[in-house]
């Protein structure tokens, strides 16, 4: 079973992108475009991403 985590290794602010993006099975410079793109032109909110960077949990550390 999937779970959607911030990503601890492919992050440039918070991980959100790269977790979405781990979780979709993308590569996490499109997820980043398109966030960029939804902010600029279609009017989406930079709170979304906040909100996103609150409640998402981090990806958990496995030891071996």
């Amino acid at each position: 079973m999937r779970k959607l985590y911030k990503s601890r290794y492919d992050r440039k602010i918070c991980g959100v992108c790269g977790g979405i993006a781990e979780y979709l099975g993308v590569d996490s410079t499109l997820v980043r475009i398109i966030t960029v793109l939804l902010v600029a032109f279609a009017g989406m909110s930079i709170w979304i991403y906040v909100i996103a960077a609150l409640l998402m949990t981090a990806e958990p550390v496995y030891y071996e």
